[in-house]
């Protein structure tokens, strides 16, 4: 009996036994408890089983159905009012009248649903949007830090140490290995070694070796030793002094490659070499294999159709991108001998060949291709010498003469009188080239070119080209009343031949004729086709595009021409006047402008706006007395119009005729009594210093127009000036009754409050207003600047909060939120003030003084000039501008945003406004304005 085998094994177990109890491997299920896994789709084991039944998955839809069908009637799944949970039912017959009953209670179920499904859907979205504002992800939590990521360089990044880096410091930080060559001794020595010996030792022998007299024999050879096999040296014996020589002959091919061919003297620069030799490395981004593999390809290409000209060219390619620059000139001049007629061979061999060469290669094939246009072309190209061209142009010229591209480049190589020698004769040759024509016709005088025009028409009757050669060829001659008649009939002429107009050709070439000064060609062209192919009711609108478009070409004349045949359609459109009266304004002289507006009154005299551009342009120039006859005018046209009326004042108080703006402010107030007249009529005398006087037209004013805003403001600012607060405060408060809806109002009695020291009846008063006035950025905004200024900056920020979830989309809360955070995360801010108000100045301004606060002054300068182009309205937006230009530009560019703001002449803005309407600010110009608001400015963001 074997001792090692367990006395246990294959005895029975004892009662009770579970295997593996002991060390608590059970409760585990293996694949041999439940079988192996099957697919849906594998078929059952009982081969004869009926359909629907003879897959895995439909058994399992059975066994499903099965346990469906018995219902849960238990007590625990019975309700008072609804029942049992599921359908007591589900297992009788499913009738027509139940099919009724259930579409008649979908339909309720449906209609219940769509009663407050809107109201339902936004609660449910403003809840979400709650909870994400209120819990946002970690991602968005840590947004700021992420886009930070983007600044750290690669150094850095390489620099972060590894988390839980346990190797020892040679390990983290390996040296690098120093490779020696190893000297050819070396090799020699360890070639020796590794010879095969075939000799055997004599001590072999003498100790029991194969040499013993035995009678099986073994006294002879090792059966097979001496044979010449194992007499070859090893192979790894190497000859050092071949290796040695094909060095040296390797090194002397790679120097008489970079050699100077002159003297043969070298110019290898030593220190350049290296790079000298990795530029000669081919630079092919594919695979060794794949070019094998594509050389093999084309081999077989050229081999079974040796008169294919691609697969000589492509071959020939390929091995000039691997570098090997003679195998591709031999394999192209291969191809020109099996492919002598190709054209594409033969310049591909001219290419590749050097100089003289190519020469050579180029003459050989002009002998088997001599029609051939582009390698007379390129014959010429590889001339050097000027002569040596022309010779070359001309002979391929008597070979082929019908040719225009070689006429173009013989004439091209030609002096002025030669030139239109050889065009005469080219346009013999090739009568249809239009170019060729133009070009005679440039180079003969006046007489000679219209005859040449004549028969270039005769030869070509279908290009319009020729036509407007010839209106240009009269306008520089002085003919311009023959302009008019060359458009008309080459319209008329191209008709007949059948060539249909195409309209926005002919616009593109009267933009050509502006930009090269031919400018009645240019407006006769236009008013020949800009009607063409245009609809009636769309005639308006299409023209005042095609003049912008023209405006964005610089092609003004074009732009002019439109607007004058448009003027003259619809001569009484206000509309059509107005927009080509800004584009005088803006791109016209004030000439021009004035003779337009002159016209314009007389179609439209009703126009209001047209008189006044009228008289502003003159008192601009200086010219009072013609601004106030052009008024004088307009009020007969437009008796008792206010707009005319405050014009006329305005003209006299900025002229300093006080005298006359008072007689005229009072005509207007008896013969047309307005509220802006009267506010007028108020400031006039506010700012002459004449309080009293204003103060007594300002509650006449009110009692006739109570619910206008301004008048209260004025009113109440005049007591504060005087230093009347209670009587400021009951002003404010009185127009505040009537004009509950007026944020300035609001503004003016909360500064006044918080100016007397009442912070909390300032808040109390905001506060209401926010509540007669919900979703009002200004009023949320004065209340977080209430709070900053007080040194609340905690109740600010949460204030900030509350009115950016009632004014979501209100970019003056974004900017102020902005720089209400700290400095780490005003970045971030920015971005989501970006998302929410992409296009707002306001918010577009803030990023602009954000990149300043960083001095990131390039991209400062781009946001501000991106904030003044979107709203050019804002005198905040500028006067932030010119305070960045005069820290950060050059004179240059402190008078370029000058000049634009009075261009622009901006009217709003919290910062502009202030200085604007400021009393003592009321005669300055846009200018001065523009410096004090920048004086004011600090940078304090």
């Amino acid at each position: 009996m074997n001792k090692k085998k367990k006395p246990f094994l294959g005895m029975p177990a004892p009662l009770g036994y579970v295997p593996g109890l002991g060390r608590g491997a059970t409760g585990f299920t293996t694949r041999s408890d439940i079988g192996p896994a099957r697919d849906a789709n594998d078929p059952v084991d009982d081969r004869h089983a009926p359909p629907g039944k003879r897959t895995v998955g439909d058994q399992m839809k059975k066994s499903q159905a099965a346990d469906d069908d018995d219902e849960d009637l238990n007590d625990t799944n019975y309700d008072e009012f609804n029942g049992y949970a599921g359908s007591l039912f589900s297992s009788g017959p499913y009738e027509k009248d139940d099919e009724e009953a259930d579409a008649i209670y979908a339909a309720l179920d449906k209609r219940m649903d769509e009663r407050r499904k809107e109201r339902r859907e936004q609660r449910e979205k403003e809840e979400i949007e709650k909870y994400r504002m209120e819990r946002p992800k970690i991602q968005q939590q840590f947004s700021d830090l992420k886009r930070k990521l983007a600044e750290v360089t690669e150094e850095e990044w390489l620099s972060i140490p590894e988390v839980g880096d346990a190797r020892n410091k040679r390990q983290r930080n390996p040296r690098y290995e120093k490779l020696t060559p190893v000297p050819d001794s070396f090799f020699a020595k360890h070639l020796q070694t590794g010879e095969n010996h075939t000799s055997v030792d004599p001590r072999q022998t003498q100790f029991g070796g194969l040499n013993t007299p035995y009678p099986g024999g073994l006294n002879t050879p090792y059966p097979g030793g001496m044979t010449p096999g194992l007499m070859t040296p090893g192979t790894g014996e190497l000859d050092m002094r071949k290796i040695g020589q094909a060095r040296n002959t390797l090194m002397d091919m790679r120097l008489s490659q970079v050699s100077d061919s002159v003297s043969g003297q070298t110019v290898v620069d030593p220190k350049g070499y290296l790079t000298d030799l990795n530029s000669m490395i081919p630079t092919h981004g594919g695979d060794i294999n794949d070019i094998k593999k594509a050389r093999l390809l084309l081999k077989s290409v050229r081999e079974t159709n040796p008169h294919h000209p691609p697969a000589w060219i492509a071959s020939a390619r390929l091995e000039e991108v691997t570098g090997k620059l003679q195998v591709a000139r031999n394999l192209i001049m291969k191809g020109t001998e099996m492919c002598p007629k190709s054209e594409d061979v033969w310049l591909e061999a001219a290419r590749l060949q050097p100089g003289d060469t190519a020469k050579a290669v180029v003459a050989q094939a002009v002998r088997h291709l001599p029609q051939s246009v582009r390698i007379y072309i390129r014959a010429a190209e590889l001339e050097t010498d000027i002569r040596a061209k022309k010779r070359v142009l001309r002979k391929a010229l008597e070979h082929v003469p019908n040719s225009v591209r070689l006429w173009k480049a013989a004439v091209e190589l030609e002096e002025p009188e030669d030139a239109r020698i050889m065009l005469s004769r080219a346009v013999e040759c090739c009568p249809t080239s239009v170019e060729l024509w133009l070009a005679l016709a440039r180079l003969e005088t006046y007489e000679n070119a219209r005859k040449v025009l004549n028969k270039a028409r005769e030869n070509i009757p279908t290009d319009r080209h020729i036509w407007i050669t010839a209106a240009k060829l009269e306008e520089a001659n002085g003919n311009t009343q023959m302009v008019e008649k060359i458009i008309d009939r080459a319209i008329t002429s191209l008709r007949a031949n059948g060539v249909e107009i195409n309209r926005e050709q002919w616009i593109q070439d009267a933009e050509e004729c502006d930009k090269a000064g031919s400018v009645a060609t240019c407006q006769a062209v236009m008013r020949a086709v800009i009607g063409i192919g245009i609809e009636e009711e769309d005639r308006k609108h299409t023209w005042m595009e095609d003049a912008d478009s023209c405006v964005a070409h610089s092609a003004l004349e074009c732009a002019r021409a439109i607007y004058a045949y448009a003027l003259q359609v619809f001569p009484s459109k206000k509309s059509v006047w107005l927009r080509a009266a800004y584009f005088e304004k803006n791109h016209g002289t004030r000439e021009s402008l004035e003779a337009l507006l002159q016209r314009a009154v007389a179609h439209c005299p009703k126009a209001e706006v047209l008189w006044l551009m009228g008289a502003k342009s003159k008192w601009l120039a200086g010219d009072v007395p013609a601004a106030r006859s052009i008024l004088a005018l307009a009020f007969q046209a437009n008796p008792n119009s206010e707009e005319i009326w405050l014009a006329a004042v305005k003209l006299e108080s900025e002229n300093n005729e006080y005298e006359r703006a008072r007689r005229l402010l009072a005509k207007a107030r008896s013969s047309a009594p307005t509220a802006r007249v009267f506010m007028k009529s108020v400031k006039l005398e506010w700012v002459l210093g004449k309080i009293a006087a204003a103060q007594e037209l300002c509650e006449e004013a009110l009692r006739h127009y109570e619910d206008f805003p301004k008048l209260w403001m004025m009113r109440g600012q005049m007591e504060e000036q005087e230093g009347l607060v209670e009587k400021a405060r009951e002003a404010y408060s009185q127009g505040l009754k009537k004009c509950p809806h007026s944020t300035p109002l609001w503004l003016l009695l909360s500064r006044l409050e918080e100016k007397v020291g009442q912070l909390t009846r300032a808040r109390a008063i905001l506060e209401k207003s926010r509540l007669k006035n919900p979703k009002n950025p200004g009023l949320w905004l004065e209340s977080v600047r209430l709070e900053y200024r007080a040194g609340l900056k905690n109740i600010a920020s949460t204030l900030m909060a509350k009115a950016l979830q009632e004014c979501p989309n209100s970019g003056v809360l974004w900017s102020e939120a902005v720089f209400l955070e700290a400095r780490p995360q005003r970045k971030t801010k920015s971005v989501d003030a970006l998302k929410r108000c992409e296009h707002d100045p306001h918010v577009l301004l803030a990023v602009a003084k954000l990149f300043w606060s960083e001095r990131k002054i390039t991209k400062a300068r781009e946001w501000f000039h991106r904030t003044v182009k979107i709203d050019s309205d804002l005198g905040d937006a500028w006067a932030f501008f010119y305070k960045f230009e005069l820290q950060h530009g050059t004179e240059e560019q402190r008078e370029e945003v000058r000049r634009r703001c009075e261009n622009a002449e901006p009217r709003h803005g919290e910062l502009w406004c202030a200085t604007s309407k400021d009393i003592a600010n009321w005669q300055r110009k846009i200018g001065e304005i523009l410096v004090l608001v920048a004086a004011c400015i600090r940078n304090a963001f």
